[in-house]
């Protein structure tokens, strides 16, 4: 009852989605299926997989903002990712990758079926790609494409073309990346990245300098304002503060816009499986020349996301604001024997026991032979069950084992 009572209190000061920021969220699922495709490419190897989508019970959390007034409904993004690679000779890798959303808003809430009300809007994202991985020399190349469509659009929905085809190819050598997508001949955006934190899950250390060491990616994005294209770039700092637990990120737009977001993160286990966040967002109405700062949280445990007016969600799903949200998600990512969520620095706690536990049995056991603990003691060499006796001369050596 109390958590009911709380979402009905919040959603009743929810601010509507406009019809623009769901048209226009297609170039914002792309580019977070890069983002992620980059941060899985960062080895090469492994496998990732990641499943959920965004859960709001209530019609009056998200309404949508029309010509025709306000309406009550259901946004919605479900999301699938999955990565695996082979080994196709020694120490190169061959990989897979797919990722796939579907996202809009609708007068019900649905799964799979959607009721294409009047004022609905149902679009879908998928990317796929290819990777080589030089485990040797350390570098890997990617290459893929993507498709966005649409799916179903209200009458009153601005034209929009019913399906896009995009083309991606990253390139990646040691810690520094450089990536592209373009639509036709024209390129929607770059990206370069410099992951320079060393991680233990990628063979770093644990501890030292080295894993203070920030992580910067700057990327260059296309945009559309009154009518006239412009160039901007979003420069991302990712800082660790503490152990690989506690991090500071901030987001920055040039060259005119400035301030974009910042957050604090901590995270329990360095493996990144839970996570607690808090966030500020600048929110900018162009055509209005206003904005103001938006602050919010949210927790994360390994199949539940719950949180209000973080950062996060607001860019994810359609500038919602004001309410409650719910993501109902896993994602598990593995390179050789570890298991860590996706951008984790360690493996998971239980998979480092089971680990630990492994090489306990595989240890060598006494067997009647003890070897010699370093090069500059020679400890006896024993033997049991075995026994030499001298005869007289002439005879042979004979040996019993008995």
């Amino acid at each position: 009852m109390a958590i009911a009572l709380s979402l009905a209190a919040t959603a009743s000061l929810a601010d509507a989605i406009s019809v623009e920021s769901l048209v226009g969220a297609g170039t914002w699922v792309r580019d977070d299926h890069l983002r992620e495709m980059s941060d899985i490419l960062l080895f090469g190897q492994g496998s990732f997989i990641d499943v959920g989508m965004y859960y709001t019970p209530l019609p009056s959390q998200i309404p949508l903002k029309s010509e025709f007034g306000e309406h009550q409904g259901f946004a919605f993004r479900h999301h699938f990712a999955g990565f695996s690679s082979t080994e196709i000779s020694k120490g190169y890798f061959l990989g897979l990758l797919l990722w796939f959303d579907r996202y809009g808003w609708d007068g019900e809430d649905f799964f799979f079926f959607p009721r294409y009300s009047d004022f609905g809007h149902v679009s879908s994202v998928t990317t796929w790609g290819i990777s080589f991985t030089d485990a040797k020399h350390d570098w890997t190349v990617a290459a893929g494409m993507q498709h966005q469509n649409l799916e179903f659009a209200g009458d009153f929905f601005p034209a929009e073309n019913d399906s896009l085809l995009y083309t991606w190819a990253e390139l990646r050598y040691w810690k520094f990346s450089a990536q592209a997508s373009l639509h036709r001949a024209n390129v929607k955006s770059i990206r370069l990245s410099m992951d320079l934190e060393d991680r233990p899950v990628y063979g770093g250390k644990s501890s030292g300098i080295r894993t203070y060491l920030p992580n910067i990616d700057a990327t260059i994005y296309k945009r559309v304002i009154g009518g006239f294209d412009e160039d901007f770039v979003r420069v991302h700092w990712e800082q660790n503060l503490f152990a690989q637990r506690l991090y500071a990120e901030v987001s920055y737009d040039f060259p005119d816009d400035g301030f974009h977001s910042a957050a604090i993160k901590y995270y329990p286990d360095p493996s990144r499986l839970v996570g607690i966040e808090f966030t500020c967002l600048r929110r900018r109405v162009y055509d209005d020349g206003w904005d103001d700062l938006m602050f919010g949280w949210a927790i994360e445990l390994p199949v539940l996301r719950i949180g209000y007016n973080s950062a996060t969600d607001y860019d994810r799903l359609f500038h919602a604001k004001g309410t409650w949200i719910a993501e109902l998600q896993f994602n598990l990512q593995s390179v050789g024997e570890f298991l860590f969520g996706r951008g984790g620095r360690t493996t998971a706690p239980i998979e480092t026991n089971t680990v630990k536990q492994k090489n306990k049995q595989a240890a060598p056991q006494n067997s009647g032979i003890t070897l010699p603990t370093s090069s500059q003691t020679q400890a006896p060499l024993t033997a049991t069950g075995v026994r030499y006796e001298k005869v007289d001369a002439g005879a042979t050596l004979t040996q019993g084992g008995r």
